[in-house]
C-alpha cells in the first residue's frame, strides 16, 4: 500500500465521501465468562442484510486482553466478497494492561523493522502496526510518536493527519497535532525548533521546500539512522549537545560521536547553521523547549503527560459516526480494497480496538468507507486509519503460549519493515494455574502417533508451567508420554490433567468412509528395477477438509513388480517378466489411489546452457531486502564450451521468506506434452535451503517442482524429479529456477550462497497410456454368444438389460482388450488397471473410486452366477474403451 510517490502522498486535493448504502447487522456475542474456562467459541452468523460484520469467534490473549474475530461481507459490483476482520479488545481499566508505541530495531526510530521483531524486543503481548511513513528514506513515522512520556518523533507539517495516543492516567485520545519549540544559546539568542527525530519529507505548507531546507531539527539518542537523515539534499551543521552543554561542533559536516542518552544533536541548514555556528561555542550553554500544540483545543499539549503516541492518517470515526476524511486519501489507496489497520476507543474510554482487515486469500481487503463501517459497528467513538496494505500487521501470544505468532495472513510474502507499532503489555503477576490449553493437531490416521502438549495459564491468563498426565476416555488409541496413537476410526476424547485442573480435547481419527479422494502427486514412475519415484499423498474428505498423508500409514501392494515404500519414496526393487506397465496401490482403511509405472519413455534434453539463445535475468523477492543474480558460468565438465546457470543469493537482511530467481527467456523452456519427469545437474552448496522450478501451463496457471527440499550437498549431483501433470493444461513451460528460504534465521540454513544448474533432461511417454489391445469385442443383449476379431465365442453369464441400464460382463471384455483386472471375494471389490486408470467397485454400492477420486454412480454392479458385471457407461466414460450401441440388434461393441 505505501509504494506511493512523495508527491502522491502530500496531494492537497480535497475528499469526497460517499455514504455507504445499507444497514449494517451485527451478530451478538455471547459474553465471555470474566474470563471463563471457555476460552474460544464459535458464534452463529445471523447477518443477512448486503453489508454486514458477522462476529465468528474471540478467544482470551491476556487478562483484560480479548481477540475477537469477525468477517464482513458485502456486494461489489453485484459480486458477493468478504473479508476477515481482526480485532484486538483491550480494556485500558484493567490495572495490569497498557500500551505503548514501539520502535525499529534496537528501540531506535529511523531503524525499521517487523511488528513480530518490535513485540519479541519489548515483550509485547499483542501488537500492530503504526504511522504511514516514506519508504525511501529511514521510515520514521510522519507522524509524532511518544514512547514512556518522551517524544521521539514530531509531527511532520502535514495537513490532516491525526494520532492516537494514551495519557498517563489511561485516557485514550485521538487529535491532530503540530510540534513548536525553540533553541536558546547561552547569549540569549533563540531559533525556531522545526521537529525531532524526522526523515525528509515534502511540506504541505505553501512556499515551504523539502522538511529539512534552512531548518533547524533535534536527533536524540533514540534515532537510529546512518544520517541525520538520508535524502535530505541539503549539507547540515550540526552541534552536539550534552547535559545543556555544547560538547562538539562541526560546520558543514556531521557529528560522528555516539549520541548519549543525556544529549542530542542539533542539526541546521543555511539560517539554522548560520545560528548555531554565530551562537554556539564548545563548553557553552543551551537550552532547547518544546511541545505540541492540540488542533482541537489550541493549548499546548506536553508530551510527558502522555504514556504513548503513535500517529496516523486520516480520522475515521467521530462521535460513532463515520467522519469526513480529514486528508486526501489518494496516497494511501483509500478507494482501493487492500489490508487495513486502524485503531480507535470506545465513548467511555475503558475499551480500545486495535483492528486489521485482510487481503489475501480469499479475503477481498477494504476500502477506507468500508473501514469506517467496521469500527462503527464495533462500537468506536473515535478512530484513525493507520498504515495498510503490506505493512498491515497483527501479532499475538494465543493463551498459554509464551512465544508470539502473527494472528493473521499478510497481504506480502514477508514481514514488511515498518516504522512503529502500537504494543499490548501486562504487568499482572504470577498467578496460580487457572486452565490448560491442549494442542497438537485436530485430525489423524488410523496407527499414526501425534505429539501433544498441554499449555498451562493462570488466573491473570498469562502462560504458567504444568506438570501434565494423559489419558484417553475410549478405546480408540493409547498413549506413552505425551504421544497418542490411534487404533481405530472416528471421535477420541483426550484429557490433560495437572493437580486439579483438567482440559478435554476431541480428535477426529479419519475412517476410509470419510474420504472422498486420495490423490498421490509425482507422474508416472520409472517401470525400472532401482528406479525411485518421490510421492506425496494428499487426502479430501467428504467435508471438504484436506489432509497430507503420510505413505508410511498406508497398506501398499504393487502389480507388475515387486516394491517399497520408505521415507517418501517408492523403490522398484524387480519388474515382473514381461511387464510393460506397473502399479504401486495405496490403500487407507479399504480406500485405494494408484501411482502408475512404466519403462516406455524417451529422454531429451530441455537447456544445457551451452548455446543459450534468450536471455537469462535475474529476480529477487523481496526486492527491497533479498539480493541475488543469474549467470552463465563454465559447467559441470572440463570443455571450456561446457557452461551452467548459476544462482547466487543473499537472505541475510530481512525476515520471512525470501527468493533468488534466474527467469529463462521471456517465454521460458517448452516441455513434452506427456512429459513424466524431469533431471537436473545441480552443484550444491550445503546451505539446505530450498531448490525449486516454476512451470507455467497454457492456462497460465503456475506449478511448482521441488528439485530439492534441502540443498543439503557440495559438488554436482544428478537428481530427477517426477512431475505430475494431471492439473496442467496447455503446452507447459519451464519458466524459472530458483532458491527459496522461508525462514533464513533457522538453525542450520546459510543466509547465502550460490548453486549451479546444469543438463536439464526430460522424460516422457512414448506409448498410450492405455493398455488397450486392438481387439473388437461384439455381445448380444440376453445371449451368451459373442465375437472377438470377428470370431465367435461363448460367455459363462450374457449381458443383460435392468430398466434403461445395460450390463457386460467384466471379466471377459477386459481380459480381451487387455486390462488387468483384480476381485476380493471376502470384500466384493473390484479392481481393473487399463493404463494410468485404476477403477475400483465394490458390488451392490453405486459409489466408485476412480484413480483416488470418489463418486457415485446412476447403478451399482452386481455378480451372477458367479460373474460381475458393470454398466457398460463405466467401460466407455472411466475406462476409456470405444462403445458402439446397435439398437436393431441388440448388441454393444467395445474396442
Amino acid at each position: 500500500m505505501r509504494r506511493y510517490t512523495i508527491k502522491q502522498l502530500f496531494t492537497k486535493k480535497k475528499a469526497i465521501m460517499i455514504m455507504l448504502t445499507g444497514a449494517l447487522v451485527i451478530t451478538p456475542i455471547q459474553q465471555i465468562l470474566p474470563f471463563g474456562s471457555n476460552h474460544y467459541m464459535n458464534i452463529a452468523d445471523a447477518a443477512t442484510n448486503s453489508n454486514s460484520l458477522v462476529a465468528k469467534g474471540e478467544s482470551i490473549i491476556s487478562s483484560g486482553v480479548v481477540r475477537k474475530e469477525y468477517t464482513f461481507k458485502t456486494t461489489r459490483s453485484y459480486k458477493a466478497v468478504s473479508t476477515d476482520v481482526h480485532v484486538m479488545e483491550i480494556d485500558l481499566s484493567n490495572p495490569y494492561i497498557s500500551l505503548q508505541a514501539l520502535s525499529g530495531t534496537d528501540g531506535q526510530v529511523g531503524k525499521r523493522t517487523n511488528v513480530m521483531n518490535m513485540s519479541k524486543n519489548t515483550g509485547a503481548i499483542a501488537a500492530i502496526n503504526g504511522d504511514v511513513f516514506v519508504m525511501k528514506n529511514e521510515g520514521t513515522s510522519l507522524g509524532s510518536q511518544i514512547v514512556k512520556g518522551s517524544l521521539v518523533v514530531s509531527p511532520s507539517l502535514l495537513k490532516g493527519m491525526y494520532a492516537f495516543g494514551v495519557t498517563k492516567d489511561k485516557k485514550p485520545t485521538i487529535d491532530m497535532y503540530t510540534f513548536e519549540g525553540n533553541v536558546t544559546s547561552s547569549s540569549g539568542q533563540s531559533f525556531t525548533l522545526s521537529g525531532i527525530n524526522q526523515s525528509t519529507y515534502s511540506s504541505d505548507v505553501t512556499g515551504e521546500a523539502y522538511s529539512h531546507s534552512n531548518k533547524l531539527y533535534i536527533y536524540t539518542s533514540a534515532w537510529g539512522g546512518a544520517e541525520r537523515p538520508i535524502n535530505s539534499g541539503t549539507t547540515p551543521t550540526e552541534v552536539l549537545v550534552v547535559d545543556n552543554i555544547v560538547k562538539e561542533i562541526v560546520e558543514n559536516g556531521s557529528i560522528k560521536t555516539t549520541v548519549p542518552s543525556n544529549g542530542y544533536v542539533l542539526r541546521g541548514h543555511r539560517d539554522a547553521a548560520q545560528f548555531l555556528v554565530k551562537n554556539m561555542t564548545v563548553g557553552s550553554t543551551v537550552n532547547a523547549n518544546y511541545n505540541l500544540v492540540s488542533q482541537t483545543t489550541k493549548q499546548k499539549v506536553d508530551p510527558s503527560n502522555f504514556d504513548m503516541m503513535v500517529s496516523g492518517h486520516t480520522l475515521l470515526v467521530e462521535n460513532g459516526k463515520a467522519s469526513s476524511f480529514s486528508r486526501d486519501i489518494t496516497g494511501v489507496s483509500g478507494s482501493s480494497y487492500t489490508s487495513r489497520t486502524a485503531i480507535g476507543y470506545s465513548a467511555d474510554g475503558k475499551k480500545v480496538y486495535m483492528v486489521t482487515a485482510e487481503k489475501s486469500g480469499s479475503n477481498s481487503g477494504l476500502s477506507l468507507k468500508e473501514l469506517q463501517t467496521v469500527l462503527v459497528s464495533l462500537g468506536a467513538h473515535k478512530a484513525v486509519n493507520l498504515d495498510g496494505g503490506g505493512s498491515t500487521t497483527m501479532v499475538e501470544r494465543k493463551l498459554g503460549y509464551t512465544s508470539l505468532s502473527l494472528a493473521h495472513a499478510t497481504q506480502e510474502s514477508s514481514l514488511r519493515s515498518v516504522a512503529n507499532g502500537i504494543g499490548v503489555f501486562t504487568s499482572a503477576p504470577k498467578g496460580s494455574l487457572n486452565g490448560l490449553v491442549i494442542s497438537g493437531g485436530n485430525s489423524m490416521l488410523i496407527g499414526q502417533s501425534i505429539n501433544l502438549s498441554a499449555l498451562g495459564y493462570d488466573n491473570y491468563y498469562n502462560p504458567i508451567s504444568a506438570d501434565v498426565s494423559w489419558s484417553s476416555l475410549n478405546n480408540k488409541g493409547s498413549f506413552s508420554g505425551n504421544t497418542f496413537t490411534a487404533n481405530s476410526a472416528g471421535t477420541v476424547s483426550v484429557k490433560a490433567t495437572s493437580g486439579g485442573v483438567s482440559a478435554l480435547k476431541e480428535l477426529q481419527v479419519v475412517g476410509g468412509d470419510q474420504i472422498k479422494s486420495l490423490v498421490a502427486s509425482g507422474g508416472v514412475g520409472t517401470l525400472s528395477a532401482g528406479a525411485t519415484l518421490p510421492v506425496t499423498l494428499k487426502a479430501t474428505l467428504k467435508n471438504g477438509e484436506t489432509h497430507q498423508v503420510d505413505g508410511n500409514y498406508l497398506k501398499w501392494e504393487f502389480v507388475g513388480f515387486s516394491g517399497t515404500f520408505k521415507d517418501g519414496s517408492i523403490t522398484v526393487k524387480s519388474v515382473n517378466a514381461n511387464a510393460k506397465t506397473g502399479y504401486a496401490i495405496a490403500s487407507y482403511d479399504g480406500f485405494t489411489t494408484m501411482i502408475p509405472f512404466s519403462n516406455e519413455q524417451s529422454v531429451s534434453t530441455v537447456e544445457n546452457f551451452n548455446a543459450v539463445g534468450y536471455s537469462i535475468t535475474s529476480q529477487v523477492l523481496p526486492a527491497d531486502v533479498t539480493k541475488g543474480s543469474a549467470k552463465l558460468v563454465a559447467g559441470s565438465t572440463s570443455d571450456s564450451a561446457d557452461k551452467a546457470l548459476q544462482i547466487s543469493y543473499d537472505f541475510s537482511a530481512g525476515t520471512g521468506t525470501k527468493a533468488s530467481y534466474a527467469k529463462l527467456g521471456e517465454a521460458g523452456r517448452t516441455l513434452s506434452s506427456n512429459l513424466t519427469a524431469l533431471s537436473f545437474d545441480v552443484n550444491g552448496d550445503g546451505s539446505n535451503n530450498w531448490l525449486r522450478a516454476e512451470l507455467i501451463d497454457g492456462n497460465g496457471q503456475l506449478h511448482y517442482v521441488d528439485i530439492a527440499k534441502s540443498v543439503n550437498w557440495t559438488g554436482w549431483k544428478n537428481i530427477k524429479v517426477n512431475v505430475d501433470t494431471s492439473a496442467m493444461k496447455g503446452s507447459v513451460k519451464l519458466r524459472r529456477i530458483y532458491m527459496i528460504t522461508l525462514d533464513s534465521s533457522k538453525a542450520g540454513l546459510a543466509t547465502s550462497g550460490q548453486v549451479a544448474i546444469d543438463n536439464i533432461m526430460q522424460y516422457a511417454k512414448t506409448t498410450n497410456s492405455s493398455q488397450n489391445t486392438n481387439s473388437v469385442v461384439k455381445l448380444f443383449i440376453g445371449k451368451k454368444q459373442a465375437t472377438v476379431n470377428g470370431k465367435s465365442t461363448l460367455l459363462d453369464v450374457a449381458p443383460v438389460l435392468k430398466g434403461d441400464y445395460t450390463y457386460l460382463p467384466l471379466r471377459f471384455v477386459t481380459e480381451q482388450l487387455g486390462a488387468t483386472l483384480q476381485y476380493d471375494n471376502k470384500t466384493k471389490v473390484v479392481k481393473v488397471f487399463n493404463g494410468s486408470t485404476m477403477l475400483q467397485m465394490t458390488l451392490g454400492k453405486k459409489e466408485y473410486v476412480l484413480n483416488g477420486v470418489r463418486y457415485e454412480s446412476d447403478v451399482a454392479p452386481f455378480e451372477t452366477n458367479g460373474r460381475t458385471l458393470i454398466p457398460v457407461r463405466l467401460f466407455s466414460e472411466k475406462l476409456g474403451y470405444k462403445v458402439t450401441y446397435n439398437h436393431t440388434e441388440r448388441s454393444v461393441t467395445i474396442q
